[in-house]
């Protein structure tokens, strides 16, 4: 039997009265027992209405006390006193449930007994056919096209947002009954209709998937089941003339009906004005809700250092104006094999700073990381992610790459912690439009720890706000080549820019080598030789 008591009788004939279904009537009776839900709601119904139609009331045997001589009365005498003892409150107010029945209410009781065919106007049929074997199926199906690696799944429920509104409709529905019985119905221990859901679906599902669980707290992989219902859309549009601070519209958000929206709408609207715009009980509706399931599995992150040898390849895709300039990048290339082994549905791409178009990165190479989004495979071995890397590195002779790994998400702050006091080496290639000796340079060499004013470089004011930058040069070494140029060496503060440190940049940073060397210079090549951050930690060859 359904762990109902008495005080439930009035909520229940109010409730099936109003159109909803068996289980919306156990949510508003707060039963909490999972198993309830878990009945075929044909069967719950058929409790219910069992229920509300016994008349049989318990009689409660009172003890009266007695004066020792009536401890001499005989036992028929007795009874008969007590029988004419006025009936417990208990058994005054299961008669006044019955008297007060209405003949709508009751009609309707009658009415639903060769089962419940309606949509429940409260879970718009999420708990009757949306709620089963069927959608287990379903659910089940969508798993296993998905193709997934994953131990444990996490089950979650996406509710359209009217349905708050036909639930507080219904709560003020039996909320006056219950008052003039002196009973008490809290709003927040009616059961949620998502767990409900839950409670409902979980073993079907882990049935459905031959045994794998669906727990109910953390799981890398997620099954949502969004209902929504066109139908009924426009319940909550009252909302917004009445309380219009709750609904700003928001960038992300196709509507600004969300469900936090109409959930603090409702906490602020009073009963007599809801009413006032909302019938109560609510209309019923024609259509069930309409299901969607998606699966997702959250993020795995893979992190490495490339190297980059040519200097026609950009490090991301570069489009100017809608149209692209170079065949490939960085980027790419790295991505398209890890984005091929995960089944990933897409990525994003970090690096520790980036080079020029035209610009090398030699060395132990740049730190790199990339979020792979919705990966169908998530498991790799030590081993498998040395092939990887292997495959990257002969699709192309432009990159390469090494200390390939999957990361934690937490990990992936540590390529940015402290970027700017990091340090970098670079080698250029100096041209000076005056000769020079050997000596003319040979100054450079002890210059140490020198501060720069950079405005920011007319090549990138277009994607970067202008703004006067310090930077510091800790040292620099020169090797002559002939008497227009010559390589120097420097170790900079991260975010230096080199270029314009050589050329000058039309005075926007001072000092330059311009300045240093008296005489106009130019920068014809420039390699990036090492990218000093410690992360992420080398793997063994």
């Amino acid at each position: 039997m359904l762990p109902l008591k008495e005080k439930d009788k009035p909520i229940i004939q109010k409730l099936l009265s109003a159109g909803c279904c068996a289980r919306c009537v156990l949510r508003f009776c707060c039963v909490s027992v999972q198993a309830a839900y878990r009945k075929q709601p044909e069967e719950t119904l058929k409790e219910l209405q069992i229920f509300i139609n016994d008349t049989e009331n318990d009689k409660c045997q009172d003890s009266v006390a007695l004066d020792s001589r009536d401890d001499y009365k005989s036992k028929d005498a007795a009874e008969s006193e007590t029988s004419e003892d006025p009936p417990n409150k208990r058994a005054k107010l299961e008669t006044s449930i019955t008297d007060v029945q209405s003949e709508e209410e009751a009609a309707a009781v009658v009415k639903s007994k060769d089962g419940d065919s309606r949509v429940c106007v409260v879970c718009l049929g999420i708990l009757q056919g949306l709620c089963g074997t069927t959608q287990a199926i379903k659910i089940a199906e969508a798993v296993k096209a998905g193709n997934y690696e994953f131990d444990t799944l996490v089950l979650s429920v996406s509710l359209p947002a009217q349905l708050c509104v036909r639930e507080h409709s219904c709560w003020l529905y039996v909320k006056k009954e219950v008052r003039e019985k002196g009973l008490v119905l809290d709003k927040d221990d009616v059961i949620q209709v998502k767990e409900a859901f839950k409670w409902i679906m979980q073993g079907m599902v882990t049935k459905e998937l031959g045994g794998i669980a669906v727990v109910t707290k953390v799981s890398p992989f997620e099954v949502s089941v969004e209902f929504t219902h066109p139908e009924t859309d426009a319940d909550c549009h009252f909302l917004a003339a009445t309380c219009p601070d709750c609904f700003k519209p928001t960038k992300n958000k196709q509507s600004v009906f969300t469900r936090m929206a109409v959930v603090k709408a409702l906490e602020k609207i009073p009963d007599a004005k809801f009413l006032k715009h909302y019938p109560c009980p609510p209309t019923q509706p024609t259509s069930s809700c309409s299901p969607q399931v998606q699966c997702l599995h959250v993020s795995v992150f893979v992190a490495g250092r490339y190297n980059k040898f040519c200097r026609s390849l950009p490090q991301t895709p570069w489009v100017i104006d809608g149209e692209r300039r170079m065949e490939s990048s960085v980027e790419e290339l790295i991505a398209a094999p890890i984005l091929s082994a995960f089944r990933a549905d897409g990525f994003n791409f970090s690096s520790s700073g980036r080079e020029d178009v035209d610009v090398r990165t030699l060395g132990n190479g740049r730190p790199f990381a990339m979020e792979l989004l919705n990966p169908h495979k998530s498991r790799f071995s030590k081993e498998q992610m040395k092939q990887l890397q292997e495959t990257i590195n002969q699709s192309s002779d432009k990159i390469k790459v090494r200390d390939l790994q999957i990361v934690t998400r937490e990990a992936m702050s540590r390529m940015k912690e402290g970027e700017e006091e990091k340090t970098k080496s670079y080698t250029a290639l100096v041209w000076t439009q005056k000769p020079i000796q050997r000596e003319d340079i040979s100054f450079i060499d002890d210059i140490k720890d020198l501060t720069l004013d950079q405005k920011t470089p007319l090549r990138v004011l277009h994607r970067r706000a202008l703004a006067v930058r310090q930077r510091a040069i800790h040292s620099m070494s020169t090797r002559f080549l002939d008497s227009h140029h010559f390589y120097l060496r420097l170790k900079t503060q991260a975010g230096t820019y080199i270029k314009e440190f050589v050329h000058g940049d039309f005075g926007r940073t001072i000092p330059n080598l311009c300045q240093l060397l008296k005489t106009d210079t130019d920068i014809l090549e420039l390699d990036v030789e090492s990218v000093d951050v410690d992360w992420p930690p080398p793997v063994p060859e």
